[in-house]
C-alpha cells in the first residue's frame, strides 16, 4: 500500500522535472556566456585614463570659475570698505556680486548659458 501512495504521489515526476531544469540551467548558462562574450556599443571599452583627467581638468576649470569671482569680489569689496571707511558694506555687497559673477562664469564655461559674443 506504501507503494501505491508513493506512486500517485508524484515522485515518478520529478526526476523528469529535475532533467528539464537542468537543461533549461544549462540553456540558460550558454545564453549567458555569449551575452558577455558579446561587446555592446553600451558597454564598451572603460574610460581611458585621458577622458578621465579631461573630466578633472574640466571640474577644475569650474570650480577655479567659482572661486576667482568671489575672490575677487571680496578683494574689492574689502578695498573700497578701507578706503571709504564704511567697514562691511561694500564687502558684502561686492562679495555677493563676485559670488554671482564667478556663478554666471561657470554657467558660461559648462554651455549652459550663451556667451555674450555669440548672441549677435
Amino acid at each position: 500500500m506504501t507503494n501505491d501512495a508513493r506512486k500517485t504521489d508524484g515522485s515518478d515526476d520529478k526526476p523528469t522535472d529535475e532533467a528539464a531544469l537542468s537543461a533549461r540551467l544549462q540553456h540558460l548558462g550558454k545564453r549567458l556566456g555569449q551575452h558577455q562574450a558579446s561587446p555592446t556599443p553600451e558597454r564598451g571599452a572603460p574610460p581611458s585614463a585621458a577622458s578621465n583627467a579631461s573630466a578633472m581638468a574640466r571640474g577644475f576649470r569650474l570650480s577655479s570659475e567659482l572661486v576667482a569671482g568671489v575672490l575677487v569680489g571680496g578683494v574689492i569689496g574689502w578695498a573700497l570698505d578701507k578706503a571709504l571707511g564704511i567697514s562691511p558694506w561694500c564687502f558684502i555687497v561686492f562679495l555677493l556680486l563676485g559670488f554671482a559673477a564667478g556663478v554666471l562664469n561657470v554657467m558660461r564655461a559648462a554651455g549652459v548659458v550663451a556667451a555674450p559674443d555669440s548672441r549677435k
